[in-house]
């Protein structure tokens, strides 16, 4: 290992270690993330060559054509970037829009409950459903804004909103739709949709299940209704659209954010072209209801809901902190820091797949999951047989513990970077009383595929 790959893993693990301790630097973690992206690549560009040479070998120039391909595959690593979060920008204004005109206030209605213990439950499945057939990153959005409505007190808040982070991330693990690492798997050939949903269900469910036991003892007592009674009065008063407007801005964007799967499937557009077709007809939508609110009222009256005006509400904070992250990552990937790493874990744990996906899960809490996915797809070919034939056990538990560990710290996943900006979570906060729940449902869930695999599913279907 040279001398500027361990520079480059030093500043990627210092970044983190001041990202960690955001709470006691009060530096804001978007600009560390930005910081060590940018740093990273500077050591990478100090002798960029040799780090060409490994990782693509088939380039065959030298002096300024390595400059040109390593700034060529700076712009590949951001372009990839970048539709990540487009889709995480398209996700955030749609849900704010039907959040501000009232369309989310039926789904509390019916969330609403007088325990809080019963709202967790609640919460939990409505998750863990829901991520299945959207993703964890818009339904995480999705449920935060209706926890804003339901309880008021940031203590219980930030409780529930750690079950969403693992709601979601187990919801989408076990469907081919729900997470960017099972649609990698499925469109790769290497996991079927029948077979990664009968065999990964119960280890995600169980992943969901076994924290959301631990995390009820944390809330006791019942929820204030005189807060709900304040905010369902609030809405009332802010809404700038009739009841059947507001229904129809509903089906526009939940309906939209939930055909988006199906237009990616369609049209083999990246899904945030989906995103952002569902965000442009959702924004036609409320310009011409406002035409027709100005043809009543006069052109000079001014709608603060407006979509134009929503904009500014997107916490860019977040957006930056994702570009840091992911940009500092793909420089770990073009060191060949990610390929080492998971051909030494097949190495030393002498080719046990459980082994090596269940570090490969716990891993992928700490760098992104979808490198960490793709690497293994790139040095693990399918075979006609055994664990690592289509629907195999190394695919399938690549998929769960890819998707469920990100769960086990706040930045592991995308669902936990966006509520750590929606609800200001700390790292350390997460860190001391979450990781180790979610851990704890993690390995529950590997021992339940172990046991289906071992007595129920010895072959895949």
């Amino acid at each position: 290992m040279s001398t500027l790959t361990i520079a480059i893993i030093v500043v990627f693990i210092l970044g983190y270690a001041l990202i960690a301790m955001e709470s006691l630097t009060k530096v804001n973690k978007a600009a560390i993330a930005l910081l060590m992206f940018v740093f990273c690549w500077t050591l990478y560009m100090f002798d960029p060559a040799p780090f060409v040479q490994l990782m693509h070998p088939d380039f065959k120039g030298a002096g300024e054509q390595v400059v040109s391909f390593v700034n060529a595959l700076i712009t590949e690593h951001l372009g990839d970037t970048a539709t990540t979060l487009f889709f995480l920008m398209g996700a955030m204004t749609i849900v704010e829009i039907v959040d501000q005109n009232g369309g989310f206030n039926w789904v509390k209605n019916v969330m609403r409950s007088k325990s809080k213990r019963s709202l967790l439950w609640k919460i939990a499945f409505m998750t863990f459903f829901l991520s299945a057939i959207l993703d964890n990153l818009t339904t995480s959005i999705v449920m935060i804004m209706i926890l804003r409505k339901l309880v008021h007190e940031r203590k219980d808040r930030i409780v529930y909103a750690s079950l969403v982070i693992i709601s979601a991330n187990s919801g989408g693990a076990f469907s081919p739709i729900g997470d960017v690492t099972t649609i990698m798997l499925w469109n790769a050939g290497m996991i079927t949709a029948g077979g990664v949903i009968s065999e990964i269900f119960l280890p995600s469910l169980i992943s969901m299940l076994v924290p959301a036991l631990l995390l009820q003892t944390a809330l006791k007592g019942n929820i204030e209704y005189d807060d709900l009674a304040n905010d369902l009065t609030g809405d009332r008063e802010m809404l700038e659209f009739t009841g059947m407007q507001r229904k129809a801005i509903f089906a526009v964007g939940v309906g939209g954010l939930c055909l988006v799967p199906l237009f990616h499937y369609l049209t083999d557009l990246p899904p945030f072209a989906g995103i952002l077709l569902v965000l442009g007809i959702l924004w036609t939508v409320t310009e011409l209801f406002y035409r027709s609110i100005h043809r009543r009222r006069g052109d000079n009256v001014h709608f603060s809901k407006r979509v134009s005006n929503l904009l500014s509400r997107i916490d860019m904070s977040t957006i930056l902190f994702f570009l840091g992250i992911l940009m500092a990552v793909a420089c770990l990937e073009e060191v060949g820091v990610l390929k080492e790493l998971g051909g030494g874990l097949n190495a030393t744990f002498s080719g046990n797949h459980y082994a090596v996906t269940g570090i490969i899960g716990v891993l992928s809490s700490i760098v992104d999951n979808v490198p960490l996915v793709a690497g293994s797809m790139g040095m693990y070919p399918v075979a006609a047989t055994g664990d690592m034939a289509v629907d195999g056990i190394f695919w399938q538990l690549l998929a769960y513990c890819a998707g469920v560990g990100g769960s086990m710290l706040i930045v592991g996943s995308a669902a936990g970077v966006v509520v750590m900006g929606l609800e200001k979570i700390t790292f350390g906060w997460y860190m001391k009383h979450i990781s180790w729940i979610a851990f704890t449902g993690y390995i529950i869930g590997i021992i339940s595929y172990w046991i289906i695999r071992s007595y129920i599913f010895t072959t895949p279907l």
